[in-house]
């Protein structure tokens, strides 16, 4: 976008400025601005990665927390020993690995289950735990 009065000029997007600097001959300038943004794009780029992960990061503990109350509370009441053996042995690697990946828990399972599957055990932990 080009944006002209009688005194001045205004380039808003920088590909227009590139070819400007360019057709003034401004080559140097040219170079100097180009890695200006792309060190711009990059860390555009890396922010956002982190913070995605970030995100996931912090849904994750949330969730083994979540998880960990109901396990608690199931011991609290004297309702964890009416669960299945299954259902047992995830919660216990629950409390013994509060921070490990659904995957992760799956694989340390004395008959390995996938993440889907630690994931329907700990969502029936947490029903049983809630009346549900």
């Amino acid at each position: 976008m080009i944006i002209e009065n009688k005194k001045s000029l205004y380039i808003k997007e920088g590909e227009e400025i590139s070819k400007f600097l360019a057709l003034i001959g401004a080559s140097k300038a040219v170079m100097s601005f180009e890695d200006i943004r792309i060190k711009k794009e990059m860390r555009g780029k890396v922010n956002r990665i982190v913070n995605c992960e970030t995100a996931n990061l912090n849904k994750t503990i949330n969730a083994s927390i979540e998880q960990i109350e109901a396990i608690n509370k199931l011991k609290k009441n004297g309702k964890f020993n009416n669960l299945s053996e299954n259902l047992k042995e995830i919660a216990n690697l629950r409390l013994e690995n509060p921070d490990m990946a659904l995957s992760d828990l799956g694989k340390k399972l004395s008959k390995p289950v996938g993440k889907s599957g630690v994931n329907y055990r700990l969502k029936k932990i947490m029903e049983i735990a809630n009346g549900k």
